[in-house]
């Protein structure tokens, strides 16, 4: 052949060679990928492209922008917060440190209370609210679904998603008020409902033992529910008792989803208070036969012994009617505080009674508003009332008076055993009932609990590696695919071609939560790299400074600007 004719052949190889080459965004090499499924761990390689996941397998011969080796590591799918509080601190700061440290890539809100609807009465109230807080913000915002775009139009690192809550469209109507809705006003809180499941939402949350969420019968959750229930939403519920009417409040649960026609989710499931601690078997036994009859019951949990929320926990649902102003005004009513103290030290089941339940010297106090105060964080009520002079519940009413606000307290409730028996129910995932939280910021306000910290590591760590309750398959799955397909998100929970590329990589030799009760902002490690619809946001343990998280809609959704 004439050296032109070699040369020009090639030529046509070198070119033919150049084109067999695909290029990536992204391509992760060499670690054992878990899909989410429950299947077993493989060692293959994923592309991504754009927000999504391009393709699975052998990659050797493809190139990407960025290469990351997961070589020793785990890869996952990212993982689903069911029960987030980081409503308010993904506004002031966007990056989600303690939960993103985590791996969580959705924060799923609206325990009851949600951050839309609000009517000009709830606005100015919610507004006077944060002014008092030490991160104040202005509310932009109006409609659930308008605080959802909010919080991606200003940028944030992790997806977010939330359900209405019940509580709001209960004080949207009612206010503070210890009744019933009549047939008009129900049907206001109905429209509610409709519009927010239209906007995204997945469904409707309650929290039954706080005020004014008490104060809601079942006859009113249901004809709520049932409207999430033409969107295909869900019922999720703080249940009415997690402690002595842990049964009958699981029965509730049922009535609702057999009667509203959805399925329904238990928020923390738990069986609260030592001489509730062998329920749980027969709690077990309730939501099987539930699921056996068609039902869809599920439930999350976090895994500590201890819950926190407020001291309005700590008495009784009656003397908070018409809000903290009217609550802390009885309190100061010699008489009434007298009746107060009196059902706070008494066993009880026509309430959810903390105080009785954890005991003055598990209660731990975190969060003061008040500078003053703030020596308390970090000591029991019981510690708190010897050094004041009084009593515990005495103590407890006057620190909510002084504080302006309820008060967040750690209740030590639960059963290491019982925890160790719920990770394994297969229809159960995780909620961290926490903020989303930067450590040198969050130190100044005191304590917290260390879940906000290390729910999610701690299941990879001290439940998978170190004690073997769960196997890697089956933890990954309940942390990403089982709460996805449950709030019936398409395209996200799974790695899989043509989903989202939320992906967690992460070193199980070496995952682990550092926080305590006692020293509790410390971020978890071992998870080395997170990606959010295809972004960096967590290279080598440190934060990129990328903000790609978005709104994730629920199956409800009506695209309004397509009509």
């Amino acid at each position: 052949m004439h050296p032109a004719g070699i040369c020009f052949c090639l030529l046509l190889l070198t070119l033919s060679g150049c084109q067999s080459t695909t290029t990536f965004d992204v391509i992760i090499r060499n670690g054992m990928v878990f899909d989410g499924s429950g299947a077993a761990g493989q060692r293959i390689d994923i592309a991504v492209n754009g927000d999504r996941i391009a393709k699975m397998g052998d990659l050797d011969d493809a190139r990407a922008r960025l290469e990351i080796d997961a070589d020793q590591q785990i890869v996952a799918p990212g993982f689903v917060n069911m029960l987030s509080w980081a409503t308010q601190s993904l506004i002031t700061d966007g990056r989600g440190l303690s939960d993103l440290h985590q791996g969580i890539t959705l924060e799923v809100f609206g325990e009851g209370s949600s951050m839309g609807p609000l009517t000009a009465e709830t606005r100015a109230w919610s507004q006077a609210r944060i002014n008092k807080g030490p991160n104040p913000f202005e509310i932009a915002w109006d409609s659930l679904g308008e605080y959802l775009q909010f919080l991606e139009d200003k940028g944030i690192s992790p997806n977010v998603a939330s359900f209405i809550g019940a509580t709001t469209v209960r004080v949207n109507t009612l206010g503070f008020e210890d009744r019933a809705p009549d047939a008009t006003e129900l049907k206001v809180m109905q429209s509610q409902v409709h519009k927010a499941m239209q906007e995204g939402a997945m469904g409707l949350g309650s929290s039954l033992i706080y005020a004014p969420a008490f104060y809601a019968q079942t006859d009113e959750l249901i004809a709520l529910a049932a409207v999430v229930g033409e969107y295909d939403g869900m019922y999720i519920s703080h249940m009415r008792s997690e402690g002595n009417r842990l049964l009958e409040s699981i029965d509730e649960l049922i009535e609702i989803a057999s009667r509203a026609g959805v399925d329904a989710e238990i928020y923390h499931l738990k069986a609260g208070g030592k001489h509730n601690w062998d329920k749980l078997e027969a709690a077990y036994n309730r939501i099987e036969e539930a699921r056996a009859s068609g039902l869809n019951i599920t439930a999350n949990m976090y895994t500590y012994e201890a819950g926190s929320t407020g001291l309005d926990a700590a008495m009784p649902p009656w003397v908070q009617e018409g809000g903290y102003e009217a609550w802390a005004q009885r309190l100061r009513d010699p008489h009434i505080r007298a009746r107060v103290i009196e059902e706070m030290e008494k066993d009880t089941d026509a309430w959810e009674n903390l105080f009785f339940a954890a005991g003055a010297e598990g209660m731990l106090l975190s969060y003061f508003q008040n500078p003053a105060l703030q020596q308390y964080s970090g000591k029991t009520l019981a510690e708190v009332a010897r050094q004041r002079g009084t009593t515990p519940a005495q103590s407890a009413i006057d620190l909510v008076i002084e504080d302006g606000t309820r008060v967040q307290t750690i209740y030590f409730l639960m059963s290491e055993s019982n925890i160790r028996k719920q990770l394994k129910y297969p229809w159960l995932s995780f909620g961290s009932d926490a903020g989303a939280l930067d450590p040198e910021v969050a130190r100044a306000h005191g304590t917290t609990h260390p879940r906000a910290y290390g729910n999610f590591v701690r299941v990879l760590g001290k439940y998978v590696r170190d004690e073997h309750t769960l196997t890697m398959a089956d933890a990954i799955r309940k942390l990403t695919s089982l709460p996805a397909g449950n709030l019936k998100i398409k395209d996200r929970g799974l790695l899989k071609p043509g989903y989202f590329a939320d992906i967690v990589i992460f070193n199980p030799e070496t995952v682990a939560d550092h926080a305590t009760y006692t020293d509790s902002h410390q971020l978890a490690t071992g998870i080395n790299q997170v990606l959010v619809n295809g972004e960096q946001v967590i290279r080598n343990g440190v934060h990129t400074g990328a903000l790609p998280g978005r709104f994730v809609k629920g199956p409800g959704y009506r695209d309004r600007t397509n009509k």
